[in-house]
């Protein structure tokens, strides 16, 4: 008799799931399409948060984009929309990411690095000037100053003429994963969450199109979460912004339609259609029951993909073309919301004008030459991705079921326990990537004796120097004793129960820069300190 392939095989998923040579009817043995699946646009959403996907218009299209100057990044937003891009997504410097002026000391050497600098109103004026907001759908990765640059939108849109109920968009606004995996908070995690919350209840009233928060998978999966990790975390995060905002006396329904989620798609495509599947149907099943959320809008996971960066290489950088590709077919299969790829040369530098370019071309052949926009989820009641599904499903709820054990996310945090399994696992595949059992194309295969040259962009160290000019000339202009009360009412709001986005956003009007607000709520709220672990 011969031996099942099953026990011999030892492929296995990026998860550690194992992955059959052959998957057949007995695979699914007992599966309840009508309750695992339903119909696309119905509970529990398995197969895509709307009846039609794709068949009517694609996914939304998005570049990552922003360095240098807000003037530098407006130009080359203006060259993507040229080339067909139909959303914007912000990158942001690392001061401004760390609520820090361009000027201040701690910012020295990193002002336009990874991103665009944004000290002030001026410079987001200067950043959508001649886009029209009441148009475009903007992205803004942005985490622990998030209600900053959003307020900011808002008062550059208004100087358009543009309504705030007109303006569109999504604020990552995720400051969980900040302390798992990027490190880029502010403030402790009450305070940080008290923040969003009243986000939650601003955009509500003022600002009710805009996609308050995007919980974050992606920046988790780029440290080195595997797929079954990257859903279960971010799930157990988006546990407790609901929980935050329904303790804070918000109804369900009232918010939980504008949340969104954010996922990488990696090379390993029928494991990332599985997951996306997979975590639909969870989200779903968690609103539903443990929330109470009845608006259908409320149980929906919609997301937005980016391609992987990690698993992008310096070495033989054209050959990220084809990863890609792969990757953005993924999360197409998948059902995402909207999309960004990633360029080519991201692995060596910021993105060149031509590579940016050739990473939207790549969204625009799958759209608009290949078939995947002519059927919904074209998987479904696929033998090995329905096996898979319910794999990652039960894998993804195990781990979740682990932070619950821990009291929560937040108290998971606090114990490092997420960073820790995410930290064990980077380091099992770095050791497969050395060892050559994982095999990466240009890497540890398949090399060259010698790479062609390439001529990265770089970033003018000048910049620096520029915008601390501009910041001494704002403070010169501007009127001091208005900027100075609208911080003081700031710092009262902090201290007690109000939402502090109003009188933020009156600090902003008045030319307080970003920096200037975030030590105000420094000020009262303190900042993180991570407890270090031996």
């Amino acid at each position: 008799m011969a031996a099942d392939p099953r026990r011999t095989d030892p492929r296995r998923t990026e998860s550690g799931l194992p992955i059959a040579p052959v998957y057949g009817p007995e695979d699914l043995e007992g599966w309840d399409a009508r309750a695992g699946l339903g119909r696309p646009g119905e509970y529990p959403f398995t197969r895509g948060v709307y009846p039609t996907m794709y068949t009517g218009r694609p996914w939304t299209m998005r570049q990552y984009a922003g360095f240098g100057t807000a003037a530098e990044s407006n130009a080359r937003y203006r060259q993507l929309i040229a080339h067909g891009t139909t959303g914007l997504s912000v990158a942001f410097d690392l001061p401004t990411q760390m609520g820090y002026d361009s000027d201040a000391p701690i910012a020295a050497g990193e002002v336009g690095k990874v991103g665009v600098a944004i000290d002030s109103v001026e410079d987001m004026d200067i950043l959508f000037g001649g886009i029209p907001l009441g148009e475009v759908s903007t992205s803004m990765t942005i985490n622990a100053p998030a209600a900053l640059l959003l307020l900011l939108y808002q008062l550059v849109g208004e100087a358009q003429g543009v309504a705030p109920g007109r303006l569109s968009g999504t604020v990552q606004n995720d400051v969980l994963k900040e302390y798992i995996a990027r490190g880029t908070y502010i403030f402790p995690p009450k305070p940080s969450l008290r923040l969003v919350a009243d986000v939650f209840r601003y955009c509500r009233a003022e600002i009710p199109r805009w996609n308050t928060i995007s919980i974050s998978g992606y920046h988790m999966a780029e440290a080195g979460a595997d797929p079954a990790q990257e859903i279960a975390f971010t799930l157990a995060n988006g546990i407790e912004y609901v929980r935050t905002a329904v303790a804070a006396g918000m109804d369900v329904d009232d918010f939980a339609p504008r949340l969104s989620f954010f996922f990488v798609s990696r090379t390993t495509l029928l494991e990332e259609v599985a997951k996306f599947r997979a975590a639909r149907r969870i989200w779903a099943r968690v609103m539903r029951e443990e929330f109470g959320a009845q608006n259908p809008k409320s149980q929906m996971l919609r997301f937005h993909t980016q391609t992987a960066g990690v698993q992008l290489t310096a070495q033989q950088p054209e050959v990220n073309l084809v990863r890609v590709s792969v990757q953005a077919l993924a999360a197409v299969l998948g059902g995402t919301q909207s999309l960004h790829t990633n360029s080519y040369d991201e692995a060596i530098a910021l993105p060149t004008e031509k590579a940016a370019r050739l990473a939207l071309r790549t969204q625009q052949v799958l759209a608009y030459e290949t078939d995947v926009t002519a059927t919904v989820d074209p998987f479904a009641g696929s033998y090995a991705v329905e096996s898979m599904t319910d794999g990652l499903e039960a894998a993804a709820l195990g781990l979740m079921a682990r932070v619950e054990e821990s009291g929560g996310a937040v108290a998971a945090i606090e114990r490092g326990w997420q960073k820790g399994e995410i930290e064990r696992t980077a380091y099992r595949i770095q050791q497969e990537t050395d060892s050559g059992e994982r095999t990466v194309v240009g890497v540890n295969r398949f090399r060259l004796d010698a790479e062609e040259p390439y001529q990265p962009l770089r970033v003018d160290p000048a910049i620096e120097a520029r915008q601390a000019e501009r910041l001494a000339g704002l403070r010169a202009r501007r009127d001091g004793p208005a900027v100075d009360r609208a911080l003081t009412a700031l710092r009262r709001a902090a201290s007690g129960s109000d939402n502090v986005l109003y009188p933020m956003r009156e600090a902003l009007a008045a030319r307080a820069t970003v920096g200037e607000v975030c030590d105000a709520l420094r000020e009262i709220w303190g900042t993180y300190a991570p407890v270090e672990r031996f």
